[in-house]
């Protein structure tokens, strides 16, 4: 059995506004040992990148490598769109040592409900990734229930927006459709992106979460 640790703190800055919340990175970011192409950092797997869209979104130029330059161009994006990352998972049990949420089990949660009472300013949650079993938005459901917090339903819409109250603020929940190329299957089977394709036949299931992601970052 591999105890899956998340090996990096959250990050968030006194003014951060929006959070992105995954689950956990693949188990390599744990052990240390990266892929030529991985950033030590947040969402640093370049085969299922957030960085690749955002990357597309923003024009950053960034770069793709193990460097500290690479950490701190990310670093910087984040402090100057206010922006922060806290995924949900501490820590885990896997029998397979893959990234694969399904293959979790013995779940440890971060406390993302004392974080949003801490940090004032954040009025909305990113999760990369829907409601699918073990990820971001399905633990989320079990903290709000500790929590004797209530999740309501904005637009049932993709991607799909929640809102809970807390401490006298509301603050707004968008479930993204994953970065993860596991998930290109189920964006072929949206109405919506059948529709794009149809009417540009080189419409991709990359340039679909780049038109969903820009809304929101």
């Amino acid at each position: 059995m591999f105890l899956h640790k998340h090996p990096y703190p959250p990050f968030i800055n006194q003014d951060t506004t929006k959070l992105i919340v995954g689950t956990l990175p693949p188990p390599r970011f744990s052990t240390g040992q990266l892929l030529e192409k991985d950033v030590d950092f947040c969402f640093g797997s370049y085969y299922n990148s957030l960085w690749l869209y955002l990357d597309k979104i923003h024009n950053l130029n960034l770069r793709y490598d193990n460097s500290i330059r690479a950490i701190e161009q990310r670093k910087a994006f984040l402090k100057m769109h206010k922006i922060g990352v806290c995924d949900i998972v501490a820590s885990g049990e896997r029998q397979k040592i893959d990234a694969s949420d399904l293959g979790l089990s013995n779940v440890i949660l971060r406390d993302l409900i004392g974080y949003l009472r801490e940090f004032k300013y954040v009025d909305t949650l990113l999760f990369i990734g829907g409601n699918s079993k073990n990820g971001p938005e399905y633990f989320f459901r079990k903290l709000i229930k500790t929590n004797n917090l209530r999740l309501e339903l904005v637009s049932g819409e993709i991607p799909r927006i929640h809102q809970f109250s807390i401490d006298n603020r509301i603050i707004k929940t968008v479930s993204l459709t994953s970065s993860s190329g596991s998930a290109n299957r189920a964006i072929g089977s949206m109405q919506l992106y059948k529709q794009l394709k149809a009417k540009n036949p080189n419409f991709s299931t990359f340039d679909f979460r780049v038109l969903q992601y820009q809304e929101y970052f």
